[in-house]
């Protein structure tokens, strides 16, 4: 058990995590998304004011938290960054057609999103933003009936997480698994030099 986490036993119909930090105590709440902000999504951009190469990434459902494979000018992106909605620092992007809820985090960077099928919730302060992102990881969205592919803006107001009541609490959570994010990189990129080491020393030694 890592320094600062104790297991509980919560009874049948209690909304208590199995593993939570020392100092907090009473249920999780189960609450539905539209409890804590409004779906975002940028201003529409047509194919035509798309580049292969050019000064803005524009980021698709299929390209969100990948490498870019369109571009929009840099007037487009400030006219539209200025008018219309946009993501802030902490926002987490939500593919909600095709790899419906894969995730991205909005870090400050001049890029610019596909409307409709690249969404966020604009929080209104009432959660905190690492977890909201965390809870993406785990969340069961709200979608209605089977051929349904696409995640609407409604599905996504219906959709249901826990969350502890304290602020402090969630940030204490989403911190944690934060720092294990990133133990696993640093591991893996590890792992990865050792491998082209060992690669490398087979091709000298094994003439």
């Amino acid at each position: 058990m890592q320094a600062g986490l104790q297991s509980f036993f919560p009874k049948k119909g209690e909304v208590i995590p199995a593993v939570r930090f020392s100092g907090f105590s009473g249920e999780w709440k189960k609450c539905k998304l539209e409890e804590f902000g409004t779906v975002q999504t940028c201003k529409r951009i047509f194919k035509e004011q798309t580049t292969p190469k050019g000064e803005v990434p524009f980021f698709k459902n299929g390209t969100i938290g990948l490498e870019p494979d369109a571009f929009i000018s840099r007037k487009i992106f400030e006219e539209y960054r200025e008018l219309y909605p946009y993501p802030e620092i902490g926002d987490t992007l939500i593919s909600v057609v095709g790899s419906i809820g894969r995730t991205a985090e909005y870090v400050g960077k001049e890029e610019y999103f596909q409307d409709s099928n690249v969404v966020w919730l604009k929080t209104n302060g009432s959660i905190n933003k690492k977890f909201l992102k965390l809870s993406y990881q785990v969340i069961e969205w709200f979608i209605e009936g089977s051929t349904v592919k696409h995640l609407y803006n409604d599905n996504i107001l219906k959709s249901e997480i826990v969350v502890p009541e304290s602020q402090k609490e969630q940030k204490m959570i989403a911190d944690y698994f934060e720092e294990l994010e990133r133990m696993i990189t640093a591991y893996e990129q590890e792992l990865e030099l050792t491998k082209k080491m060992k690669k490398g020393c087979l091709q000298k030694m094994f003439v």
